[in-house]
């Protein structure tokens, strides 16, 4: 249902903003015009309650978001559109988490955003921290699903990674614009 919510969200969003996505406007914008069928949808369908919020870095008590990373160092996260309740309902918080990108940016910020979203999506990160739906974990986890949404504005083609649990589940893509 929920990998529905976010397809439906991207079929809508890519027939509203082709031109947007072919004229090159910043993915921040894009972000932000993908955040409104995102939102909408999840409400259609059950969702009521949740947000979807571009460049969202807060978390309980106004506090940064942050996360773990491989060598166990805290890292500051602003991640580029989440699905959420804003810390509202405690045994479903975080839904969705997307990351998006152009074709034309480093290889290094796309492998980047690919590991954010393989630990947002951890229920844990070996033990150190863990989502139990009753207290706001220290750092940010346990999103049911990851997006790597990459455009290419030349092709006017895209394709989605799909992460749940950590891992990369699903992989598709298609055209834009025709």
């Amino acid at each position: 249902m929920l990998s529905q919510v976010f397809n439906e969200a991207l079929k809508a969003f890519l027939q509203a903003e082709a031109q947007n996505i072919i004229s090159g406007v910043s993915e921040r914008n894009l972000c932000a015009r993908l955040a409104m069928p995102l939102q909408m949808m999840a409400s259609d369908n059950g969702y009521a309650g949740y947000y979807a919020d571009p460049e969202y870095n807060r978390k309980q008590n106004g506090k940064v978001k942050t996360i773990l990373d491989d060598d166990m160092q805290v890292v500051n996260i602003t991640c580029d559109l989440i699905l959420h309740s804003r810390g509202e309902i405690m045994e479903k918080d975080n839904l969705i988490a997307i990351e998006m990108k152009k074709s034309e940016r480093p290889e290094e910020e796309k492998i980047s955003d690919r590991a954010r979203l393989r630990t947002l999506t951890k229920s844990s990160f070996d033990g150190v921290w863990s989502y139990d739906g009753k207290t706001h974990p220290e750092h940010v986890c346990g999103y049911e699903l990851g997006y790597f949404v990459e455009l290419d504005r030349e092709n006017k083609s895209y394709v989605v990674q799909m992460f749940q649990a950590g891992e990369l589940i699903n992989e598709y893509g298609g055209k834009f614009g025709l």
